[in-house]
């Protein structure tokens, strides 16, 4: 969090890296093939022209060839720390919880597949690091009891390795990333309205650094592989050769004891850290108008359409229990929570099971209701995943926390304004582009920017709310705009006309 909020100083809202790890990666990735596809035109796949191809695209076609290959080397150790970052994030934010666990651990084996084809690639350079990988590669499989035959016999000398060896690594260098590929999208499964690119002002920043980096410091191979003389000295990648040395160091059996001990680990940590289960979203039927909206916003999938119980010719929202994680983004965008109806008045479609949208206006009127007589009367609206609003309570200040700023309607807004004395609405939350729940900051900005449904329906109301998407950790900030907003002379204007 620290490191974010540092990181949001230098870069525009919505562009810091740490927030769109998951669109970073993917765009690495793409870089990644592009370059591999253009090397792949001009390498040759034998023994003795794999070291002389790559050296001939890395300094007779410096101009394009160089700088290709650098940005293939550059994209992929930067696609190792942010997929490694992005781990982290997701462990220590326990975005694995729940029906979330489909997306981690269906990640875990993308690590394997990640390494897996970028040490592929160092082999065929065939120089004396990829010699060093080679060797290393064969020792830790030979432990393995399925392997019938030491692969290391293949690598004892120079005449036992052929040109069918280098067909092969191609092969596997292309199939591997497209199996990779395949999973990254099994990996957002769950997930709507899934980005897989980056915003466009980060994503031009992060090729241009790496274009000034492939130009400044190339990309160059080592001397070129020799089977018949050991490799005394090699640089080693920290990127993807980081277990290499503790192969070296322990042996074969303490380095699969410790990779696979990790693997089963991270599998494991849905079940090990399961939570306390949230409460879903459930549908009545005598509500729900088959809008599809709520369909629209939720972020994981966990709504479809059906047949309407009782209307005919209309649809009704069905919850799929099992991906629902309780964020009530859905609530928020269903239209028949308007508290103007004339009967049944906050009743709607959609709530989550533990407290209906009902309940929540309820809740926030009889706190309203409490201070009569405040002044410039402000209510704060959070969540539970950014600035903790709690303690903002106060004779002239209401703080509501929802589990997710997207639950809430924007009718609320309207009728808390308008009906119950609120002169000033300040709406907080996860930072942009790092929503808990992933869409929640963004469908809201959108429904007060009219430019999504359901939107707020009265221009004095939209002069009273605010927004401060301040993450969690900013509740200074957060205080410093309530205090703000009680001076703010825009709020006396907008109550008197």
């Amino acid at each position: 969090m620290k490191v974010e909020a540092f990181l949001d100083r230098f870069f525009p809202a919505g562009s810091n890296p740490l927030y769109q790890l998951g669109a970073v990666s993917f765009f690495l990735f793409w870089i990644i093939a592009v370059t591999g596809l253009y090397l792949f035109i001009f390498f040759e796949t034998s023994i003795t022209g794999a070291y002389q191809s790559v050296e001939s695209i890395t300094h007779e076609q410096f101009y394009i060839g160089g700088i290709m290959r650098s940005l293939h080397r550059y994209a992929s150790a930067l696609l190792a720390l942010s997929v490694t970052i992005h781990l982290i994030k997701e462990l220590g934010m326990k975005r694995f919880q729940g029906p979330r666990w489909f997306s981690w651990v269906s990640g875990v084996p993308l690590i394997w597949l990640l390494f897996a084809s970028s040490l592929g690639g160092y082999w065929l350079v065939w120089d004396e690091k990829a010699q060093y990988i080679a060797l290393t590669t064969a020792a830790l499989f030979d432990y393995l009891p399925i392997v019938v035959e030491p692969m290391a016999f293949g690598f004892l000398d120079g005449t036992t390795v052929s040109d069918r060896f280098f067909s092969l690594l191609i092969f596997l260098h292309v199939g591997l990333p497209l199996a990779l590929l395949l999973g990254m999208f099994i990996h957002i499964q769950r997930i709507s309205n899934s980005s897989t690119f980056p915003a466009r002002g980060l994503a031009l920043s992060l090729l241009g650094a790496m274009v000034v980096l492939s130009v400044v410091k190339p990309a160059l191979s080592l001397g070129p592989a020799d089977l018949n003389r050991p490799v005394q000295t090699v640089q080693v990648d920290w990127f993807y050769m980081n277990v290499f040395p503790l192969i070296s160091e322990t042996g074969a059996g303490a380095a699969w004891v410790i990779l696979l001990g990790i693997t089963i680990a991270l599998l494991l940590v849905p079940l090990i850290f399961r939570g306390v289960p949230k409460p879903i979203a459930i549908v009545d039927p005598d509500y729900c108008n088959g809008c599809s909206w709520c369909f629209a916003d939720c972020p994981y999938d966990a709504i479809y359409m059906k047949p309407h119980e009782k209307l005919a010719n209309h649809l009704q929202s069905v919850v799929v229990a099992d991906k629902c994680v309780g964020c009530g983004i859905c609530a928020g965008a269903c239209p028949t929570a308007t508290p103007f109806k004339s009967v049944n008045n906050a009743y709607s479609g959609i709530n989550l099971a533990d407290e209906n949208n009902a309940a929540i206006l309820v809740r926030t009127q009889e706190q309203i209701r409490q201070h009569p007589q405040a002044d410039k009367h402000v209510l704060v609206v959070g969540c539970a995943h950014g600035p903790q609003i709690d303690q903002l309570a106060s004779d002239v200040v209401t703080p509501l926390t929802l589990e997710c700023v997207g639950q809430l309607p924007p009718s609320y807004l309207d009728y808390l304004c308008r009906k119950e004395g609120v002169d000033s609405v300040l709406l907080t939350g996860c930072a942009p582009g790092n929503c808990f729940h992933r869409l929640g900051v963004e469908l809201q900005e959108a429904r007060l920017a009219h430019e999504r449904e359901p939107h707020l329906r009265f221009k004095d109301v939209h002069v009273k709310v605010t927004t401060l998407w301040a993450g969690a950790g900013g509740e200074t900030t957060v205080a410093r705009a309530v205090a703000q907003l009680q001076q703010d002379e825009r709020i006396a204007d907008a109550k008197d006309a």
